[in-house]
């Protein structure tokens, strides 16, 4: 995206801005069929016994206050204006991929959404197949970390994963991103039995040594919530979170990618890249199958489809997009032009579908992001919502700032956004993949 998005970034989860935080060309992946799901949630396992980065914080002065806990505004809060436009062993391991055609919740009401069920994921030029049907991606961005605790020590996927993935069904949602290892087998129990996949981030920081994606695939290569592995998050500006270089980089991630293909190759391999990489760095990581944009240009995706139709024949998908609910230029809680921007950026990814059309270039995407990180500010409080964050150059609608802790299409609480509503309307109306 630019230099304003090297500026916003260098940590381990999703952050928006300065916050630390956080070639499968048509090959077929064969899988085989999988038992039934156990019931029930169990304990986390640890995020990161390696140490981790801690976030930086966003730096910037705080615009005049703004509400701290819910999706309404603080009382005196400025009255949001309406925008004018709109915008270890190899083979064949087994698992279960994502929705069977006949249960895929594009044909089904978003309240019903069907459990995950076994079927071979499999790459068809720019399609990823389940069961040999077209999967489109209505995703989002799954970190839940709630309010007083910090990423990554404080992230709680079984304590979030029940709730989470019944709000996540609702909404249309088939699967999630994650910015950390999620090992616990009961949390991908809840999140398949919702009809929701996980593609899992399973090396995202740098400090730790390739050799540790083995043991984290091969504990739950079998599950049928799992969709993809994911491998880096915007290295290309953040070295990793420990400062490598882009060529340095480029050979961890591919050290990790043979590690991974050597452990389990019934899953693809993605990559997660800041805008669009060049064709250099395409060429010299034939292990990524499957490469994930994280791009923010407003309310529209401009010329990104395009240039992406030109640049490979490779699956892609946009592993973040979206704005966040605070306008620096008013300044205020904004949850209307968040709403309209989500809106207008799903309905254009969805127009460019691989599965539903033949000259569609995406597998669909992730919204960043499902709730608000109060940790995201780290000049401010783990128990107060803040509003830092900037990002001059560009960046989300309407302010072209990256607020970093209003993110959620949910509170922080769980209360529903007007993009929650805005997103929902999109995903039910999705189109079905071809029979």
């Amino acid at each position: 995206m630019g230099p304003m998005q090297r500026a916003r970034r260098v940590g381990s989860s999703a952050a928006k801005s300065r916050a630390a935080r956080r070639g499968w060309d048509g090959g077929l992946f064969a899988l085989t069929a999988l038992t039934a799901l156990a019931a029930g949630c169990g304990n986390s396992a640890p995020i990161r016994d390696e140490g981790s980065s801690m976030p930086e914080g966003s730096g910037s002065a705080a615009p005049p206050p703004a509400p701290t806990n819910s999706s309404v505004p603080a009382a005196g809060a400025p009255t949001p204006s309406t925008p004018s436009s709109t915008e270890g062993e190899t083979g064949e391991l087994p698992l279960t991929g994502p929705l069977d055609a006949a249960t895929d919740p594009a044909t089904e009401p978003a309240t019903s959404a069907p459990p995950a069920t076994a079927g071979a994921i499999e790459i068809d030029g720019r399609q990823v197949l389940v069961g040999g049907v077209p999967l489109f991606l209505r995703g989002v961005c799954w970190n839940p970390v709630p309010r007083g605790a910090q990423h990554p020590e404080g992230l709680d996927f079984a304590g979030f994963a029940e709730q989470d993935s019944v709000e996540l069904a609702a909404l249309g949602v088939n699967v999630v991103r994650t910015y950390e290892p999620l090992l616990d087998r009961g949390v991908l129990d809840r999140l398949a039995a919702a009809g929701i996949r996980v593609i899992n981030s399973v090396y995202p920081w740098g400090g730790a040594p390739a050799s540790v994606v083995v043991e984290r695939v091969r504990a739950v290569q079998d599950h049928p919530a799992i969709l993809m592995w994911a491998i880096g998050n915007e290295w290309n500006y953040n070295g990793l979170y420990v400062g490598l270089s882009q060529a340095e980089a480029l050979a961890r991630l591919n050290e990790v990618a043979g590690l991974i293909k050597a452990q389990d190759r019934t899953h693809p391999i993605a990559t997660i890249y800041g805008e669009l990489p060049d064709a250099a760095t395409l060429a010299a990581m034939p292990d990524v199958d499957v490469w994930g944009i994280n791009a923010y240009r407003g309310i529209s995706f401009g010329d990104l489809f395009e240039r992406w139709r030109a640049l490979s024949s490779r699956p892609m998908f946009l592993s973040e997009y979206g704005a966040d609910a605070y306008n620096a230029a008013l300044p205020g809680y904004d949850a209307q032009s968040q709403a309209l921007a989500v809106e207008a950026l799903a309905r254009e990814i969805q127009s460019q579908s691989s599965a539903t059309t033949a000259e569609g270039v995406a597998l669909g995407g992730t919204v960043f992001e499902w709730a608000d990180e109060w940790w995201k500010d780290a000049a401010g409080s783990l128990t107060e919502q803040e509003v830092g964050g900037v990002a001059p150059g560009g960046g989300p609608y309407p302010d072209g700032v990256f607020n970093e802790e209003w993110w959620g299409i949910v509170d922080i609480d769980r209360g529903h956004r007007p993009a929650f509503d805005a997103l929902q309307r999109v995903f039910s109306g999705a189109a079905a993949p071809p029979p």
